[in-house]
């Protein structure tokens, strides 16, 4: 009699806590670079946004190639740390040097050109270093327990400290103001210009939160254990690759499906412009991230619920779907608000609709996260080989380029809009807070109702996924 793998337990409080802390300090890196530094380039060092986005976009994509290599790596590893713990380790450092150094005023930034080359060069090694922990750090999640309902559980804790450290920049920002002199008065208003002391605000930001969540983040090295370990000590190359994501056709969809809802990651790209021009102040880009961000961790913490009742393709589809219906309210919403301000009902409308919207992103920051690891077991139930590497390196590529893409075609409305032609006045337009608020809410609910498309296909739920499992754990257990 075959046993119930699901009613097993691998993890302790004590790993569960060290993956969601390790996770939570990762992002918060992620989101301080996702959301602060298109502004530190066009108001620090006095460059064109919608060339920065560019530039970040290329960025990504030529630095992709890191991504394959460092899955292929984790898959044939032999550290005696773990495949994936080791890359983990290698690449704290980097990353702790390159989030504080995109956020140097360089003191040649009339010389465009050369300002240019140093963002894009920053950015892309840093883009690398962050492959090297994004890849393992996401991968080691289907390592952690055979247990796929487990796995699910410890995915959803861990994403929604992930979500709450990918808004951790808009509080740290805050208190950093504070601890500088005169930090406080400078970023309170749009249209205030002390340079340097901006500068050093944002300085400051980056070296708390790279120091801070490098800590975090080499938690997960220390603490957890890796518990599936298959060897692939073949090396992948780009054909065996392509052809494994050919093969593994659930993948593929929750690939193809991500790609089309980008835009869902525009909001986080053009967070701190749009609370510049709705609320009057990059500081308060807090009050957007923090109502936002209740809405997406209750969101998760719904997930392995909703997954029992509806398995993942409904889980999906639901959030999906909800999410479109949401974002064209808070945009109607927000649409009548900004002619009457006043309105006490179309104010508590309004951050109630940013409360709703988040309600939406369990489907974009954890379901694919639990597909992936499915389809990881799909993929070894199918061929007899474990590539959580080479699946995971192409979901975070993925990832990157989709909030690369997101933020650049945000930062292009941004553009759009005259936002840094009223910013030194503080005083914007209702054309120009409608673009910005069509690109935070409205078009990202519509490119979210096209990524259900392909998710009606996606099959590895219910039977199918138990019968897996179990078949693997057998197999397991005869090798």
């Amino acid at each position: 009699m075959t046993q119930d793998i699901t009613k097993q337990k691998y993890l302790n409080f004590k790993e569960i806590a060290a993956y969601s802390l390790g996770l939570f300090g990762f992002q918060a890196i992620v989101g301080l670079l996702n959301s602060y530094q298109a502004e530190f380039d066009g108001s620090i060092l006095g460059v064109n946004v919608s060339i920065v986005a560019i530039l970040i976009l290329i960025a990504k994509i030529v630095s992709a190639v890191a991504d394959p290599v460092v899955g292929n790596l984790v898959d044939r590893s032999k550290s005696k740390m773990g495949k994936f713990k080791s890359m983990i380790v290698y690449s704290i450092v980097p990353l702790l040097v390159f989030t504080a150094m995109v956020f140097i005023d360089v003191p040649f930034k009339e010389n465009k050109t050369a300002t240019y080359i140093w963002i894009f060069v920053t950015y892309f090694i840093w883009s690398i270093a962050m492959t090297m922990g994004d890849v393992p750090s996401q991968g080691i999640a289907s390592a952690l327990t055979p247990n796929p309902e487990e796995r699910a559980n410890v995915v959803s804790i861990s994403n929604t400290f992930k979500q709450v450290g990918f808004s951790a920049c808009v509080v740290i920002v805050p208190i950093v103001c504070l601890i500088i002199p005169n930090g406080s008065r400078v970023f309170v208003k749009s249209g205030e210009t002390d340079t340097p002391m901006i500068a050093l605000e944002y300085l400051g930001t980056a070296i708390l939160t790279a120091v801070l969540g490098c800590l975090l983040f080499a938690l997960i090295p220390l603490i957890n254990k890796e518990r599936v370990t298959v060897s692939n000590t073949e090396k992948t190359t780009a054909r065996d690759m392509i052809f494994a994501l050919k093969n593994n056709k659930p993948f593929m969809l929750v690939i193809i499906s991500y790609f089309l809802g980008f835009g869902r990651q525009m909001a986080m790209g053009i967070q701190v412009q749009a609370a510049t021009v709705i609320l009057g102040s990059q500081n308060l880009v807090a009050v957007l991230g923090i109502v936002t961000a209740v809405g997406s961790m209750i969101s998760m913490a719904l997930c392995p619920l909703l997954i029992k009742k509806l398995n993942e393709r409904g889980t999906y589809i639901l959030l999906s779907v909800y999410g479109f219906a949401a974002s064209i309210f808070s945009f109607a919403v927000g649409y009548f608000w900004f002619k009457n301000p006043q309105s006490i009902v179309l104010t508590v409308l309004f951050y109630a609709s940013l409360f709703l919207i988040g309600l939406q992103f369990g489907a974009v920051t954890l379901m694919p996260m639990i597909m992936t690891a499915d389809c990881v077991d799909y993929y070894e139930h199918k061929t007899g080989k474990r590539m959580e590497g080479t699946c995971y390196s192409i979901l975070t590529l993925t990832i990157k380029v989709c909030l690369a893409l997101g933020t650049a075609v945000g930062l292009v409305f941004v553009q759009m809009s005259g936002y840094y032609d009223s910013l030194a006045t503080g005083e914007f337009t209702l054309q120009t807070k409608n673009i910005i608020f069509f690109a935070y809410t409205a078009l990202p609910g519509i490119l979210a109702l096209l990524s259900v498309i392909p998710m009606i296909k996606y099959d590895i739920v219910g039977d199918r996924k138990k019968q897996i499992s179990e078949d693997l754990a057998k197999n397991r257990k005869q090798d």
